[in-house]
């Protein structure tokens, strides 16, 4: 049970507590907003230096890469196949135009069927890791224009792309 006394001024030390209390959770309100307006700038720069990369490697071959570069990109060769969330993420850096689940799919039987192989549903799975790579920041879900899900990486340009074609249909 608490206490409730008079701090001199009239006011309640437990209103007193309370006020601080509510100061204390808006500012870290505030402050959480901020960074995670922060952190999706930072995830869509990152997107962007990704694609930059992977583009570079494929014109120029891996080699032209450091092995550190590679590994950063997903794109290091290992003694074992990538893995699910890697070759997901993979898949949906280098497309660069949004994916249905059932597409992702069928880039991950082109390029990694070792991988699809391992999950019983690949389908659901493929879904789910696309879900999570919303929550990490790294991808955006969509509706297409038949109103089916897709999944996009994100990307300083594709964000710019975006907001310019909104204001053209906009106008």
């Amino acid at each position: 049970m608490e206490v409730v006394k008079s701090n001199g001024n009239g006011l309640y030390v437990a209103e007193a507590n309370s006020i601080s209390a509510q100061q204390v959770a808006r500012a870290a309100h505030e402050e959480l907003v901020q960074l995670m307006s922060q952190r999706a700038e930072v995830m869509k720069r990152i997107g962007t230096l990704k694609q930059t990369i992977a583009g570079l490697a494929n014109l120029f071959g891996d080699q032209v890469l450091s092995d550190d570069l590679l590994d950063l990109i997903d794109r290091k060769p290992t003694g074992r196949q990538p893995g699910f969330t890697k070759a997901c993420r993979r898949v949906l850096m280098e497309v660069r135009r949004p994916l249905g689940a059932r597409e992702v799919c069928a880039e991950l039987e082109r390029y990694a069927p070792d991988v699809l192989a391992r999950h019983k549903d690949p389908l659901a799975s493929v879904t789910t890791v696309l879900n999570r790579l919303v929550d990490y920041g790294e991808a955006r879900s969509l509706s297409n224009d038949r109103g089916r899900r897709v999944w996009e990486w994100i990307s300083e340009v594709q964000t710019a792309d975006r907001d310019a074609l909104a204001a053209r249909n906009s106008a």
